[in-house]
């Protein structure tokens, strides 16, 4: 006759202990690799973020310096 119930259980019990076990390992290691990407994503957003700030810094004194030039130009053609 086969084993009974109760002499089944604990094997079955350390089974699924066992596999829940390999799975978190397994789910542990993709959050490491999610994390790992999600940290590049943050580096190169703010390497974005500061090209564009430097950006619109340079455009900003550009711009105000094509004012002064054009304002320079209209006093010269004035005299």
């Amino acid at each position: 006759m086969s084993e009974e119930p109760d002499d089944m259980l604990m094997p079955m019990l350390r089974e699924i202990r066992s596999e829940i076990r390999e799975q978190l390992v397994e789910m542990r290691e993709e959050f490491s690799e999610i994390s790992l990407r999600l940290d590049r994503l943050v580096v190169g957003q703010k390497t974005i973020i500061q090209a564009v700030m430097s950006k619109f810094v340079t455009g900003d004194f550009e711009e105000r310096i094509f004012e002064l030039e054009r304002k320079v130009d209209s006093l010269m053609k004035a005299k």
